[in-house]
């Protein structure tokens, strides 16, 4: 079966994103993994991308708003009370208009505009970034918000992805101390793996650089 054309996908989202200045920028993309590395070098050079709840954690660093944020539609708002995002990419199911009368009532500090992300949208920009079809691998066939977020960067043409706070390897998650079990390793090892060759890609992470083969950034 013909997979899906992401033009117009790429075009609306680009028009969405330009007032922002954020597409001629490089993207580092904060995960929620355990203790991570964020070289403040970058942080005056890099727009910053939140991963669902990890917003906690820039805040706890004082890194201040997020230029954007994406977030899972079954995340807790509870575990991030301040969300504080110029720009909220929402993994949801509901019309685009409908999407700010959601935000009422929930808890954060500051959201500018919000979109919505469909999750057939979200699996096809991994197949066509990656190449990888990963109905068969995994626990869930999907990989996480962090490297999917990734490959919206690199198929919206941004001229470099960072990833901190993403890992293959530690176990919990940077904003609590329950030490839940990361989900989807599996997924996200295939396609990082994968575009371990791309030069737009690397991370700040040392254990994924080692676990996959991306090029290490250190500030």
């Amino acid at each position: 079966m013909p997979q899906p054309d992401l033009s117009e996908f790429v075009a609306t989202h680009k028009r969405w994103l330009k007032p922002l200045g954020i597409l001629e920028k490089p993207w580092l993309v904060l995960g929620s993994a355990p203790d991570p590395t964020v070289p403040t070098e970058l942080l005056g050079s890099h727009a910053r991308i939140d991963v669902n709840n990890a917003g906690r954690t820039a805040q706890t660093m004082g890194l201040g708003r997020a230029d954007l944020t994406v977030r899972a539609k079954k995340k807790s708002w509870e575990e991030h009370p301040h969300t504080d995002t110029r720009l909220l990419l929402w993994i949801h199911t509901v019309p685009g208009p409908l999407l700010p009368l959601l935000l009422i009532g929930k808890p954060y500090d500051h959201i500018g505009k919000v979109r919505p992300l469909r999750r057939r949208d979200r699996e096809q920009i991994v197949l066509e970034v990656s190449g990888i079809s990963l109905e068969s691998i995994g626990d869930l066939g999907k990989v996480t918000n962090g490297v999917a977020i990734a490959c919206y960067g690199l198929l919206l043409g941004v001229p470099k992805v960072v990833l901190a706070g993403v890992s293959l390897s530690k176990v919990g998650h940077s904003y609590d101390q329950l030490g839940r079990r990361r989900r989807q390793v599996q997924e996200d090892r295939a396609v990082l793996t994968a575009l371990a060759g791309n030069p737009r890609l690397a991370t700040s992470e040392a254990d994924l650089a080692a676990d996959v083969g991306i090029s290490l950034q250190d500030g």
